[in-house]
């Protein structure tokens, strides 16, 4: 096995050393890059806008680094009369561990339709919501929090940026190098992955073991042309590794 990492750094360098050091062929080629989001110096307005009791949503660890930064910068704190929910349970203990606040989050999965599973989000009728995520992604939960009654506003904390790579070159540096598995961990890279391989070589890519986060991803990629495909447990890299090992 000559495994491919795509996701993002750090956690992209994370897990391919992890790999590595576990005595596995393994390379990173991260698909994008993370910087501070466009929205990132309102924060703590919304923050302050918000009345005890309502909500704030944590969708992915880079939310939790970048607006916790945000808010040191400004020497805040996060508000403890809120009620926070990550996207799953790396997220949520990032957040434990920086605020030292209660969070919510489901015990399995770390996909928008698990969150929206917990029972106290079916009650959110008339409470404001906030959404601490990146740029572009899914807009599942605004849209059925919304439905539910919420009012729901959002605040770009960190932006993914595609790194651009030479077609041609990509593919052949990797089948080169024997790649013959890929871990990809989202809808979007796993589409920017698909449209960067020239035609030439999407054989070799297509013929490659994917493994992906979620079920939805993988009838993504079955959709794309790939046979086959794992899905991890969950996002975090604890769950990409021992599925690769």
């Amino acid at each position: 096995m000559s495994i491919l990492v795509t996701r993002p750094n750090p956690a992209g360098k994370a897990l391919t050393q992890r790999l590595i050091d576990a005595g596995k062929t393994a390379f990173q080629a991260p698909l994008i890059e993370i910087t501070a989001g466009r929205e990132l110096s309102l924060l703590d307005a919304k923050l302050k806008g918000l009345r005890a009791g309502d909500c704030v949503f944590l969708l992915s660890k880079n939310a939790v680094s970048y607006a916790n930064w945000q808010l040191n910068q400004l020497q805040q704190s996060w508000p403890d009369t809120l009620s926070y929910y990550g996207i799953g349970q790396s997220t949520a203990k990032d957040f434990q561990h920086l605020s030292s606040l209660p969070i919510c989050y489901p015990e399995q999965g770390e996909t928008s339709e698990d969150l929206l599973d917990l029972p106290a989000l079916n009650q959110v009728k008339n409470k404001q919501i906030l959404l601490l995520r990146g740029n572009g992604g899914r807009d599942l939960l605004a849209t059925t929090l919304s439905q539910r009654g919420a009012i729901v506003d959002e605040c770009e904390c960190y932006q993914r940026l595609f790194i651009h790579y030479s077609p041609e070159d990509f593919a052949l540096q990797w089948e080169k190098a024997q790649v013959d598995t890929l871990v990809v961990t989202s809808g979007e890279m796993l589409q920017q992955l698909f449209d960067l391989v020239a035609e030439s070589k999407k054989a070799w890519l297509l013929n490659c073991h994917l493994l992906v986060v979620s079920e939805r991803l993988a009838t993504i990629a079955k959709t794309l042309g790939w046979e086959t495909v794992t899905v991890a447990e969950s996002a975090n890299n604890d769950a990409l590794f021992h599925a690769l090992i």
